[in-house]
């Protein structure tokens, strides 16, 4: 973390002590954040603050610290994986907010006031700088591009009411709630799981986005329950030990709001609970959603297990995990393989053929 500056000034010695002692009275959560050897750097760093905030002042140029500030964030975000980037983008924000509350320590009157300025914008770069993280191909392409990235920016500050306020204003805007399902939420839930994999954010900030936008379904229920019902019955679940049960939930809402009955029975379905499903149900239809890879197998077993016990069910399957396959489905009895939940609904509602 640290980028080592020895300095014998006694009196910036003493000030970043203030600064550092100021700070984790402000925010408790850096005790269990900073151990000994962090603490040590982060108090080395306040000390190079100075160093770079002295330096933009002295030649009157504000973007020599606010381009410092943004390396130092990316910096900060690499070396401490195990705290998300808008929880290091709030401790720097915090830190240069503090200093500021100092300048006149470090500086003239005149310098102060340039310092303050100085700072303020390194704050908003450092704030843009946190939603500046690399996303997919596949993030950056559809319709609905914007919305997308305005929705997973807010996960990534933890915004959750403006996460759903973005989600509301879609639905008032007349976007249909299938492309804010696929093209919108599902598309960001993706993301999410690619920057988990790739180290970007922490998995207490994957569970944050998964719940949250949980939350967002939620608010759709009352439009998805309250249209007629044509009387069709889908049983939907995600699979094996699967806690990532969004898929699945989605292909349950999706075919609710067609008029369908939707049983979704949830994640970890085991075999024989499935089965008694069918016959306690008697759907015309089963969906399974696999997100993670290493549950194929257990998909294929269900698979061929439900059309052991009944031969004439409507099997379909669908899920992240078989992109990663060679088309493995197509190697099982099922009789459908969607991407989307939408794909299903038309195969479905044109005429289930096996």
């Amino acid at each position: 973390m640290s980028l080592l500056l020895t300095t014998t000034d006694p009196k910036r010695i003493l000030l970043a002590q203030k600064i550092f002692d100021r700070q984790f009275a402000e925010d408790p959560r850096l005790d269990k954040e900073m151990d000994d050897h962090r603490r040590q750097q982060m108090f080395q760093d306040i000390l190079y603050n100075f160093s770079f905030l002295s330096t933009s002042v002295s030649l009157q140029d504000g973007k020599i610290f606010a381009s410092y500030a943004v390396w130092l964030y990316e910096l900060l975000c690499n070396i401490m994986k195990d705290l998300d980037r808008d929880r290091i983008m709030t401790m720097m924000v915090d830190h240069y907010r503090i200093l500021g509350n100092f300048t006149r320590e470090l500086f003239s009157e005149e310098e102060a006031n340039l310092a303050e300025r100085y700072l303020d914008h390194a704050i908003e770069e450092t704030r843009r700088a946190m939603g500046d993280y690399p996303v997919s191909k596949r993030f950056s392409e559809g319709k609905h591009v914007t919305l997308r990235k305005e929705y997973l920016d807010a996960l990534m500050r933890s915004d959750t009411m403006h996460a759903l306020a973005l989600i509301r204003d879609a639905e008032k805007s007349d976007i249909p709630l299938e492309e804010i399902y696929e093209d919108v939420l599902m598309e960001v839930m993706h993301e999410v799981g690619e920057l988990w994999h790739k180290n970007v954010i922490t998995i207490d900030k994957e569970h944050y986005c998964t719940s949250t936008t949980q939350m967002v379904f939620s608010t759709f229920y009352p439009r998805i329950f309250g249209t007629p019902k044509n009387g069709r019955r889908i049983v939907t679940c995600s699979v094996g030990s699967e806690l990532h049960e969004m898929g699945g939930r989605m292909v349950s809402d999706l075919f609710e709001y067609h008029g369908w009955d939707s049983i979704y029975l949830g994640a970890a379905v085991p075999a024989f609970a499935l089965i008694h499903a069918m016959e306690e149900h008697k759907p015309e239809i089963v969906a399974l959603s696999v997100t993670m890879p290493q549950h194929l197998e257990v998909c294929r077993d269900l698979v061929f297990a439900l059309r052991e016990a009944f031969p004439d069910l409507c099997i379909a399957v669908g899920g992240r995990a078989f992109e990663t396959s060679d088309q493995i489905y197509a190697k099982w009895p099922i009789s459908h393989y969607s991407v989307v939940a939408t794909d299903l609904l038309t195969w479905v509602e044109s005429g289930m053929n096996r």
